[in-house]
């Protein structure tokens, strides 16, 4: 069986636009699932960079496998049974900061770079009063993103438009918080933090799509069925949601593609009903589960 590799499986290269801190199977078989469909719906034209977001993580297998991957989407669809197979080829690199903060650093330096998405667990987004500003890398999420746009600043180049998928109540909120709190930590000085405020926005978001990632007793079955040793295989439903904080269809065209994606002012109405019919659904079948 073939190894999965751009020698075995030519890809296309596309401008790295995209900066992505978590490399788990959820972003994989959401995000970046997403962005290749994008790419293929709507000329998005652009690559992921992805940054291992804690000191121990997958990079090294992603790597491995130059970054390729199959999504298994599984389920109903207008009635019909769904079992397929994608190759995603959106991630150009993956980065490990711990071992190669130059790298990750340099990403600010590019110009193209215009969005920043993370997953980083309910507990990344937090502040941590140890972190430095000379460390290499800062210890939290919050403080590695920090270092980039301080070092982004200084260039002289545009912010960014950073979505965070944390399953945490007004996560981009959350986040730019503890980004302002580094800046008064470090004394990064006011003209920092007024271009941190205007040119760069936090979106809020809710994000929806049950992702049960490697699939352990299909593995097998499924490499036979492309023909390719694919061991970062990511298995997904069909059903997605996104509803982001903010208007940048005109940047990020995911209505444009056809995907269930809701731009808004407020994402709190959408996460109580998410809540409500998920969450009291789920409890009220538990009597009739006994």
């Amino acid at each position: 069986m073939k190894e999965l590799n751009k020698q075995n499986v030519p890809v296309i290269t596309r401008p790295e636009r995209i900066i992505q801190f978590g490399e788990g199977n959820f972003l994989r078989a959401f995000v970046d699932w997403i962005i290749w469909n994008m790419n293929a719906k709507a000329d998005f034209n652009s690559s992921v960079v992805v940054v291992q977001p804690i000191e121990k993580g997958m990079v090294d297998m992603l790597n491995k496998q130059d970054n390729l991957y199959h999504v298994n989407l599984q389920g109903l669809d207008k009635g019909k049974t769904v079992n397929n197979l994608e190759l995603i080829d959106v991630i150009s690199r993956s980065l490990n900061p711990y071992t190669d903060f130059e790298a990750f650093i340099r990403l600010a330096e590019q110009p193209e770079m215009r969005f920043v998405i993370s997953n980083t667990t309910e507990a990344g987004i937090t502040f941590d009063p140890a972190c430095r500003l000379e460390d290499a890398p800062a210890a939290s999420y919050p403080g590695k993103l920090t270092q980039l746009l301080y070092k982004r600043f200084q260039l002289g180049l545009k912010g960014f438009i950073i979505l965070s998928c944390e399953l945490i109540d007004h996560n981009g909120e959350e986040l730019e918080k503890c980004c302002e709190q580094y800046a008064d930590l470090w004394n990064l000085g006011d003209e920092f933090k007024a271009w941190l405020k205007k040119e760069n926005d936090f979106c809020s978001t809710l994000v929806d799509r049950i992702v049960t990632g490697f699939p352990r007793d299909e593995h097998a079955a499924l490499c036979e069925r492309i023909g390719e040793q694919d061991n970062m295989m990511d298995t997904a439903e069909i059903f997605h949601l996104w509803v982001i904080q903010g208007h940048h269809e005109d940047e990020l065209p995911l209505q444009k593609a056809g995907f269930n994606v809701i731009w808004t002012d407020n994402v709190d109405p959408y996460k109580k009903r998410k809540v409500r019919i998920l969450n009291g659904a789920h409890t009220s079948m538990v009597l009739g589960a006994r």
